[in-house]
């Protein structure tokens, strides 16, 4: 008997203009795990081309990053926004 693997979902960052590049490297460090290297490639990836995907996750933990990222982002008055789309 396979299996059915659990839908995945990426989670992506929009850029703005006005969260400062070293507050979305953070947030991919922090929330995502990411080392300073490929944090500092996704940001400029989302900076470049409007967005940029953070990670891939079964739907649960997706929606809990995405909203662990609004939580920073209103709590220092930034307008960064997350969300989710099926892999």
């Amino acid at each position: 008997m396979k299996v059915a693997r659990p839908p995945r979902f990426k989670v992506l960052l929009y850029n703005d203009d006005y969260t400062p590049m070293e507050f979305v490297v953070g947030v991919l460090e922090n929330v995502f795990g990411k080392g300073p290297s490929a944090a500092t490639q996704i940001m400029l990836q989302i900076h470049r081309s409007g967005m940029g995907v953070a990670g891939v996750y079964v739907v649960q933990v997706a929606e809990t990053k995405v909203a662990n990222v609004h939580a920073m982002a209103d709590d220092r008055g930034f307008p960064l926004r997350a969300g989710m789309e099926k892999e």
